[in-house]
């Protein structure tokens, strides 16, 4: 984007008057990136939830790790997040699925999120991050949004129960995932389809609600009968 003087109706605008220019067109269209996130900023509120998501992100991880040490400890202990037949934290922790990848997911978990609660503060000052982060940050929201579906199926068809932090873990994740894509492609850190970007842009509260409906449809439906037994 040139920030060269232009002419415009015989008159010459400056920098600061293009810089006006730009910030006017861009609170006319919501899709267009302001020179702030062109330069690697972002909105107060992605640095918010970045901030408050990862925090809830590496708390319930950091849950998820002192349950798997209780029971490691004493496999007969009687775990804070085991509520019901249903939600219980117990069944996971020693699955194979926590751990499916060598450590602990609950340990990878509590670095991707400190990372994010990090990141989320740095905006929140003002900071502005490189293309290179942007594009890696939105690369590991595509992996973590995968790596919740997966996990999401292996609670419903394998393990047949709902981790409490677990659930924590997902309802913060999905939001981040939706919000960082939206802000990476706005801004052009990675090329996506301008029907993809103005999409993501202009819908992202109605991708998080669709993502969050369909969860939600799923666990009524798989667990309808678990349900019926204990109420």
């Amino acid at each position: 984007m040139s920030t060269q003087p232009v002419t415009s109706g015989g008159d010459d605008l400056d920098d600061d008057e293009l810089l006006a220019e730009e910030e006017a067109l861009a609170r006319l269209d919501r899709t267009r990136p302001t020179e702030h996130q062109l330069a690697g900023g972002a909105p107060r509120g992605l640095g918010w939830l970045l901030t408050v998501g990862g925090a809830l992100g590496a708390w319930a991880s950091v849950m998820l790790i002192l349950s798997q040490q209780t029971l490691l400890r004493d496999p007969g202990a009687a775990l804070a997040c085991d509520i019901n037949p249903i939600i219980g934290c117990g069944k996971f922790v020693l699955s194979w699925q926590a751990s499916v990848l060598g450590p602990p997911n609950a340990i990878l978990g509590t670095m991707a999120f400190t990372v994010l609660t990090a990141t989320g503060l740095i905006l929140l000052g003002g900071g502005r991050l490189p293309r290179f982060y942007w594009a890696a940050l939105m690369v590991g929201s595509v992996l973590a949004g995968v790596w919740i579906t997966w996990f999401q199926y292996q609670a419903f068809t394998e393990l047949h129960a709902l981790c409490p932090y677990c659930l924590v873990v997902w309802t913060v994740t999905i939001p981040i995932v939706v919000n960082v894509l939206a802000r990476g492609f706005q801004a052009g850190h990675l090329p996506a389809p301008e029907g993809l970007r103005r999409f993501l842009v202009q819908d992202r509260g109605l991708v998080i609600g669709v993502w969050y409906a369909v969860v939600l449809l799923l666990i009524g439906i798989v667990f309808w009968d678990q349900w019926m037994l204990i109420l």
